[in-house]
């Protein structure tokens, strides 16, 4: 875990992308905005009433000096910001709509990072996922070709990495979404320095079984090696049979997965959140996310039982993002 870690540190530094932290008065989140400022790999910016902030960094025995605090209620550029928001919402907002909206903190750290005035945005250890993905999904938007975002944990243990996904999102993807969620796991396990292997899971492995659940899985991988030909994607695969060489030589022993997938793409949230929990609970693995992927601008969501140090990794896998995206977009 810390070599991962020091290695994103490391691609970070160099370039000290801008994260929102829109809450500002909450302890841990300000903790971790000071350590980032302190360890000058990330600019960070929490979001919040000054006194509030400060009052707060005092019981907490942090200086706040190096970190950049945007009042919404006092914001210099805040009528540029409501016109920009109405324009974004395309009638579905009116400026009075808009100025009510944008006192909500996460609303408002959206729009700095819509704006370009932020790099990323890191929320949700006060408040709901659904409160941290709206204003992005509304704002922010999904990137071109991608219908929606979805939700993966990188698990590590040791030098061990992993890809999970979706496991928070995308209750029950259909094919289509299912592939897209696949190839776009996939990419994400780049950013980690893991050259993607990628195992659709199933209940069945390559028609051992079938119903419309083992047919949605293969349907999707099918679709996914059609619109990634450049990717390694196989299904619809057994646990096991994509895990465990012994096993895949047995069962599928043809694919060029071999039983060494290192990204698993669950049919369901409610297998995919089981598979996380139970990999980090019973298997050791360190479950680093959700990190949402398939926005325009990088937007993450904390568990709201988050501690200082998920605060702080996870602005540091925002960063990661942001300097990735900013730099496919150059090339």
């Amino acid at each position: 875990m810390s070599n991962l870690f020091a290695d994103i540190k490391q691609q970070v530094g160099s370039h000290k992308p801008s994260i929102v932290l829109p809450e500002g008065t909450d302890e841990r989140v300000l903790e971790a905005a000071v350590k980032l400022a302190a360890d000058n790999v990330v600019e960070p910016i929490v979001i919040g009433n000054p006194d509030e902030i400060a009052s707060l960094a005092d019981k907490i025995n942090v200086k706040i000096d190096d970190v950049t605090i945007y009042n919404p209620k006092t914001y210099a550029h805040l009528d540029a910001m409501v016109e920009a928001f109405v324009e974004r919402r395309k009638g579905k907002a009116t400026e009075e709509q808009a100025r009510e909206l944008l006192m909500d903190v996460n609303y408002f750290g959206t729009m700095l990072v819509y704006m370009e005035k932020a790099d990323g945005l890191v929320s949700g250890a006060a408040h709901s996922t659904g409160d941290t993905v709206r204003p992005a999904l509304q704002i922010i938007k999904t990137l071109p070709g991608i219908k929606r975002t979805s939700g993966v944990f990188i698990m590590v243990k040791e030098d061990k990495k992993f890809v999970f996904g979706d496991c928070a999102i995308n209750i029950s993807p259909n094919e289509e979404e299912l592939a897209e969620i696949a190839t776009a796991t996939a990419d994400t396990a780049k950013l980690f320095g893991i050259d993607p292997k990628v195992a659709m899971l199933s209940f069945s492995t390559l028609g051992s079984a079938s119903s419309q659940e083992t047919q949605k899985v293969s349907a999707a991988t099918k679709i996914a090696q059609e619109s990634r030909p450049d990717l390694v994607i196989d299904g619809e695969f057994q646990f096991d049979a994509a895990f465990v060489p012994a096993v895949a030589q047995k069962k599928a022993p043809d694919s060029p997965l071999k039983g060494e997938a290192n990204v698993f793409i669950f049919p369901s949230l409610e297998s995919g959140n089981l598979g996380y929990k139970i990999a980090q609970r019973l298997g050791g693995y360190d479950a680093i996310g959700p990190i949402l992927q398939g926005l325009n601008k990088p937007v993450n969501d904390l568990s709201r039982g988050c501690n200082v140090d998920d605060v702080y990794k996870l602005s540091l896998i925002t960063a990661m993002q942001a300097i990735t995206q900013t730099e496919t977009q150059k090339a």
